[in-house]
C-alpha cells in the first residue's frame, strides 16, 4: 500500500456526477447564449429597418438584436428585449404577439413585456424605440 490515501467510494461517485455537468454547454441559454456577435441588448441605438413592417395592433422579432418592437392600434411604437428573464435565454420565436423562450417555455406579451407563462415572474426590459426617416430605431439613445 503506498502513502497515498485512496479516493472513497463517495468521492469518486460524486466527482463521476458533477463531470458532464461543466460540458452541457449552458452559456447557450445564458445571456446572448447562442449569438455569440449579438450583445444581450443593443447597447446604442440600433436601425432595425423599415418602420412599415410592424403592422398596427402587431409585432416584429429582431432575433440579431435581441428586441421585440410592437405597434398599437393607434401606430404607437413599443421595444423590449427579447432576453427572458427566468434564464437568460434569447427568446427565437414570436406567434402573434407573444414571445416563447426555447429554453423553459416562458411566454411574454410582445406589446407589454408581461409575463403570460412562467417559469418567468419578471417582465421583459422596455427598450427606448423610435421612428426616425421611415425606420425604426431601438435601444438606448433611440
Amino acid at each position: 500500500m503506498s502513502g497515498r490515501p485512496s479516493a472513497s467510494r463517495r468521492t469518486v461517485l460524486r466527482g463521476a456526477a458533477l463531470t458532464p455537468v461543466a460540458g452541457l454547454g449552458l452559456a447557450a441559454c445564458g445571456p446572448g447564449g447562442g449569438s455569440a456577435s449579438a450583445p444581450a441588448t443593443p447597447t446604442a441605438p440600433v436601425d432595425l429597418g423599415a418602420e412599415n413592417e410592424i403592422p398596427k395592433g402587431g409585432a416584429r422579432l429582431y432575433r440579431d438584436h435581441n428586441v421585440v418592437v410592437s405597434r398599437d392600434a393607434n401606430g404607437a411604437l413599443k421595444a423590449f428585449s427579447t432576453i427572458c428573464t427566468h434564464a437568460g435565454c434569447p427568446i427565437n420565436k414570436l406567434q402573434g404577439t407573444t414571445l416563447i423562450c426555447p429554453c423553459h417555455g416562458s411566454e411574454f406579451d410582445a406589446t407589454t413585456g408581461k409575463v403570460v407563462q412562467s417559469p418567468a415572474t419578471q417582465p421583459l426590459s422596455e427598450l427606448p424605440v423610435r421612428a426616425q426617416g421611415g425606420k425604426v430605431v431601438a435601444g438606448p439613445g433611440a
